[in-house]
């Protein structure tokens, strides 16, 4: 299938649309800047060591809980790094942004009556700062969190949770994300339709396509024709 067919179906055939959050939604600059330069300066600052030094050892206690319900916790990383994550994550909520024609292919989902589910990893706290700053909430039908499952959505537990929740029919489902890893896992566990979200952060460069899934780098590529 390419991306010609996929946007046909979706708006012929397609009943639920599933939509991950940050880089599929919105612009994950804010994220990155925020656990790569913010958490760093402050950390550095409690401890009183370089930035560099700080950034060495965030970098590696990220990687271990990448995958896991902590990577995203707030309040886990607030405790292991003794920082008001969320105090901090409302300074820089003017950096929060949603990606280019995101609203607009909301609208038309909403129009099309489409089921569209939010389904992100991101904290419940994280959650809250980003829909308060982007008023993105109504269009959506439920939102899941991978702390509303219990698990993250790298695990195959996760999606037979949300299917025994909502009822969705994988064969009639798009799932968007801008993470090959997690794409790979709802593909193992059956959704139909996968599309992966490039550039994440519109202020980096372009990442390599993934050519087991069909990629856009802007939702206008999988609107309908006016």
């Amino acid at each position: 299938m390419n991306l010609d067919r996929l946007k046909e179906t979706l708006w012929s055939e397609v009943k639920y649309v599933m939509l991950d959050m940050d880089g599929t939604l919105l612009d994950k600059y804010f994220d990155d800047y925020f656990w790569e330069h913010l958490v760093p300066e402050k950390y550095a600052e409690k401890h009183n060591i370089t930035f560099g030094k700080a950034k060495e050892e965030l970098m590696k206690k990220y990687k271990s809980q990448e995958g896991t319900l902590n990577w995203t916790d707030i309040d886990y990383w607030s405790r292991e790094l003794d920082l008001d994550i969320a105090a901090l994550k409302e300074q820089i909520r003017h950096l929060i942004e949603v990606h280019p024609h995101v609203e607009e292919f909301l609208q038309a989902l909403k129009k099309a009556n489409k089921k569209v589910y939010l389904v992100t990893n991101a904290h419940y706290k994280t959650l809250k700062i980003k829909m308060r700053k982007t008023q993105l909430g109504g269009y959506f039908d439920r939102v899941f969190t991978s702390f509303d499952m219990g698990i993250p959505k790298e695990e195959i537990a996760f999606w037979k949770r949300l299917q025994k929740i909502t009822g969705f029919d994988k064969e009639l489902t798009l799932f968007v994300d801008d993470s090959p890893d997690i794409l790979k896992t709802a593909k193992e566990f059956g959704i139909k339709y996968l599309l992966l979200k490039l550039r994440a952060n519109s202020r980096e460069k372009k990442r390599p396509r993934v050519n087991e899934f069909i990629a856009i780098e802007d939702f206008r590529q999988i609107m309908y024709s006016q």
